[in-house]
């Protein structure tokens, strides 16, 4: 069977879609059958630069969220699930109302949730609520983001990175990519591949160097958790 991710934070402007980018062209570049959920129908960076791959769905509706599972156990090895700020809640009814998580362990489905950080106090509060919520019978990822931040020491000096360290929870670190670049990249509507690989856009023989070494960064960080 499959894993599920969900990329959350529920915080807004943590860069939960650019790790789910970047999970994406991870497995793509690998050949690693996937499928995506993005819950930020609007303008989701999963149906934005992956739509052969992603569908949108609300997640204020069960009968949504139930595909994940569905998808879960096909053919599909990894299941991304890309969620909106602020939609924590609904999806914690959901997986609470059916028991997400025991049927998960008698499917053989493995459950993650990643929880994207900024440097700030709230990122540290919502991971403590996560924690407390699910204890240690959930499968966690925390990713530092230094795109967002770069003094992530209120993680270290909290109560809940004592449980970081006796769960063993993995915790990754996403190198930034320079600004202007990351504009650059979302004004073409570009992947990370195609600002990669792309040589008729605004985007320089260096600039793409950083792209490549950020990714090739990121996919490191990736592989250290079995992906």
């Amino acid at each position: 069977m499959g894993r599920i991710h969900f990329i959350g934070g529920e915080k807004g402007g943590v860069g939960k879609s650019v790790i789910a980018r970047l999970l994406a062209q991870y497995w793509i570049d690998q050949n690693t059958s996937w499928r995506g959920f993005d819950t930020d129908r609007s303008h989701g960076a999963l149906l934005r630069y992956y739509d052969g791959y992603a569908v949108p769905i609300e997640v204020t509706i069960p009968e949504d969220l139930d595909r994940i599972v569905e998808v879960a156990t096909g053919d599909a090895s990894e299941v991304l699930v890309d969620l909106a700020a602020q939609s924590e809640q609904s999806l914690h009814n959901w997986i609470e109302s059916g028991a997400l998580l025991e049927l998960a362990d008698e499917l053989g489905i493995e459950v993650n949730f990643w929880h994207v950080m900024d440097d700030g106090k709230d990122s540290v509060t919502l991971l403590e609520r996560l924690f407390d919520r699910y204890g240690d019978k959930a499968n966690y990822v925390i990713v530092l983001n230094h795109g967002r931040g770069s003094d992530f020491s209120m993680l270290h000096e909290s109560r809940a990175y004592q449980k970081v360290v006796d769960w063993e929870v993995p915790v990754i670190e996403i190198r930034s990519l320079h600004r202007p670049t990351m504009l650059q990249i979302d004004r073409h509507d570009r992947s990370f591949w195609g600002a990669v690989n792309a040589t008729t856009e605004s985007l320089g023989l260096m600039e793409r160097q950083r792209v490549k070494v950020w990714t090739r960064n990121a996919y490191s960080e990736f592989r250290r958790l079995g992906l």
